[in-house]
Formats: structure tokens, C-alpha cells, sequence
């Protein structure tokens, strides 16, 4: 017998903490394995390294009851029935995906699998990377069930979600796909069977699916401000009572670690003749630009100093990776006299009181929609919002 039922290797991060802990609450005994030392003693202290929704509670409980521990020593993989691998593939700087994480991951620690453990990719990969690491280990003379079993959940829900939604199973063998199903079975009894492939093309038709409607949103936005429309109007007018455009997202930006790093890497997968997931991407990281041109056309930049609100990837998150604050940052910079930011959760030593960077500023900018913002006092000052997260509008005049 195992000393562990489950090592979730990443697991101090987004996805593999609250997932390991969600395993803890349901009485499986859970290793972490994780490199960064300052949140392997942050979690095994029992505190949060970010945020997420119900977690604080739920991980004192878990690390008091001794049914989660953290570690940095790789033995503790040895001493797991199943492991869980938290690495996807990132793209490189040429949009490319790169293998080299993932590989070099498994081939630093493969002294310490052994035969007849289960092995579950869990992060978002580049299809064909299942094949791959099974590949991996049976060169390397290991018999283990590798399967590929994607995360579904949104980044700070990610406890909630977890059991919310079915989760998808897939193996190279009936085995494989039996034991895959048995562990995930302690989270949810709807579970969807497909092969590795199928799999991998689900989980990134889905973000890219996302992304692509997110594209779309924004540009409406842009034809509408162009020609002097506020697109929430002809939003609403689309959407009110209508069933068939419920769907249709609010324009802003599209940003974090995945929807962007996802289309690209269908794209690759593709040959690059994925156009319109290019074209996507074109839309969404082009929007920052195309507020500083409407900005630019509005103010005498040069003369201004303008404040964004909010830097995190998306609302009510301490998470700042991908975020297009930071790109709108860079834009103006160029352009303005002075650029100031503020944000109530992402740790960045640039980052300002909100109540002084209103102060200072001449022109404000929603960068991200975080309810701590709601009831701001501008000072009659003049705030682009994009997201219409005040309900007058987002017209840039």
C-alpha cells in the first residue's frame, strides 16, 4: 500500500491546489509536489498562496487533518497510487508550443514512478502529448496507465466548479480509462469516456471557442465606437429576450494564461491555418491599442496622466499573467505624460493606492472590472470603460 492515494504534482498552483484539495475534503491521502519552496510552506502552513473561492477554510481543514501535505523532496512519488501532472503546454516566443516543460519534468522525476501506478495529464496540452508521455515512460521501462483527464473549471471557482461539471476520462487501454473513471468518480459520476485525442481537442475547442466569442464581442465594440454608436445599446437590443444571442459576451479584454497560449496552439496544431483563431487573436490583443488611439484622438496624451484601474487578467483576481493592463500600460506609456496603476489583489511594485491614482490622474481607464471599484469617487473625472461596468456606457468619444 501506497503512503499516498494521490500526488499532485504543480500542485500549489491555480489548478492543482484546489484540486488536491477537493480530493483531501473527500477523504483520499494527498501529496503536493512542487518547486516553488515558498508556497510549499505557505500551503503547508494551511494558508492560501492565491485567491479562491472558499478555499482558505477549506485548506486549514484538510492540512490539520494531515489528508493533504506538501512537499519539495520528488520521493514522494514513489509513495502515490496515482499521480497528477499539472503541466501543460506553453507556447514559446514564436507561438509555438514547447514540450520542453513537460518532458523535462517527467524525465527528472521518472527514477521515482513505478510500475502499475496511474498517471493523469490534467493541464490543457498540445494534442498528441498524451501519446507522448505514455511513449515516455514505456521507453523508459515503466508499465503505467497514462490518461488524459483536462481541468474544466474557472480560475477562483475552481472548488465549486470541480464537482459542477461533468469530467472527461480518456486512456490508451480499457484499464487505463477503468481507473481514470474510479479516481475521478470520488468528484462527480458524470463522466464523458473519449480517447486521448479527442480529449485534448475538446479541452482546447472549448478556450478557443471562448476566446473566438470574446474576439467577436470586441469587434462589435470597435465597429460600433467608430461610428459613434455605444455598443451596449445595440448589446442589449441583441440580447433581451432573444435566445439565440444570449451568448454574446461584453466586450473587453481577453487575457490570462490560457484562451490566448490555447488558440495559438491549435493554430500550430493546424499548420497555422487556423485563421480565424489568428484573426482572434488579432481582435483581442489589438484592443488595448485600439483604446489608446481612441485615447490619443480625445486627449493631448502628452500633456496627460492617466491612471488604469485594475491590472489582474480578469475581475476579482489576484492573477496578473497575460493580463492586457499590463499591454495598455506599455502603449501609453510611449504616448503619456505619465502612467500610473493600481489594482486591490495583484503584488506588483508599480502598483499605487487606488484613492492616489485617482488624485493624480486626468483620465482613468477600466482595465479591470473588479467590484471593489463599484462605487469610486472620480472626481468628475473622465473614466474610459470599456466593460460598461457603470452602466453608462462604453463609448469612447
Amino acid at each position: 500500500m501506497a503512503g499516498y492515494d494521490i500526488c499532485v504534482i504543480g500542485g500549489c498552483g491555480h489548478v492543482g491546489l484546489p484540486l488536491a484539495i477537493y480530493f483531501a475534503q473527500k477523504g483520499k491521502r494527498v501529496a503536493i509536489l512542487d518547486i516553488n519552496h515558498e508556497a510549499v510552506a505557505t500551503v503547508s502552513a494551511g494558508v492560501m498562496p492565491f485567491m479562491e473561492e472558499n478555499a482558505d477554510k477549506a485548506l486549514k481543514e484538510v492540512t490539520a487533518s494531515g489528508h493533504l501535505r506538501a512537499f519539495v523532496e520528488p520521493e514522494v512519488v514513489a509513495q502515490s497510487d496515482a499521480v497528477i501532472l499539472i503541466l501543460g503546454t506553453p507556447v514559446d516566443e514564436h507561438l509555438n508550443p514547447s514540450f520542453a516543460a513537460i518532458t523535462r519534468v517527467i524525465k527528472s522525476d521518472m527514477r521515482h514512478f513505478k510500475n502499475g501506478q496511474l498517471v493523469v495529464l490534467r493541464s490543457t496540452v498540445f494534442p498528441g502529448t498524451t501519446a507522448k508521455v505514455e511513449r515516455l515512460f514505456r521507453e523508459n521501462g515503466l508499465s503505467v496507465d497514462v490518461v488524459f483527464c483536462p481541468e474544466r473549471i474557472a480560475q477562483g471557482f475552481a472548488l465549486r466548479e470541480t464537482s459542477e461539471h461533468p469530467q472527461i476520462v480518456s486512456g490508451f487501454t480499457p484499464e487505463a480509462i477503468r481507473r481514470g473513471r474510479e479516481l475521478f468518480s470520488a468528484i462527480t459520476n458524470d463522466i464523458v469516456e473519449l480517447t486521448p485525442l479527442e480529449a485534448e481537442l475538446t479541452k482546447l475547442f472549448t478556450n478557443v471557442w471562448r476566446y473566438i466569442k470574446f474576439a467577436i464581442a470586441n469587434e462589435f465594440y470597435t465597429i460600433a465606437n467608430d461610428h459613434g454608436v455605444d455598443f451596449y445599446r445595440v448589446h442589449r437590443a441583441m440580447t433581451h429576450n432573444y435566445p439565440r444571442a444570449q451568448d454574446l459576451p461584453k466586450a473587453g479584454f481577453a487575457a490570462g494564461p490560457c484562451l490566448f497560449k490555447d488558440t495559438m496552439q491549435l493554430a500550430s496544431f493546424t499548420d497555422n491555418r487556423f485563421f480565424l483563431g489568428h484573426a482572434a487573436m488579432l481582435i483581442n490583443e489589438g484592443l488595448p491599442a485600439y483604446v489608446v488611439g481612441c485615447l490619443r484622438a480625445r486627449f493631448p496624451l502628452g500633456e496627460r496622466v492617466v491612471g488604469i484601474l485594475g491590472m489582474a487578467f480578469k475581475a476579482d483576481c489576484d492573477d496578473g499573467r497575460e493580463s492586457l493592463s499590463f499591454k495598455l500600460c506599455r502603449i501609453l506609456e510611449v504616448d503619456c505624460k505619465e502612467v500610473l496603476i493600481t489594482d486591490p489583489y495583484v503584488q506588483d511594485e508599480r502598483i499605487l493606492p487606488v484613492k492616489e491614482v485617482i488624485a493624480r490622474s486626468d483620465v482613468l481607464v477600466l482595465g479591470t472590472a473588479h467590484s471593489a471599484y463599484r462605487d469610486l469617487d472620480f472626481q468628475n473625472k473622465p473614466v474610459i470603460d470599456i466593460w460598461n461596468f457603470y452602466g453608462h456606457g462604453g463609448l469612447i468619444g
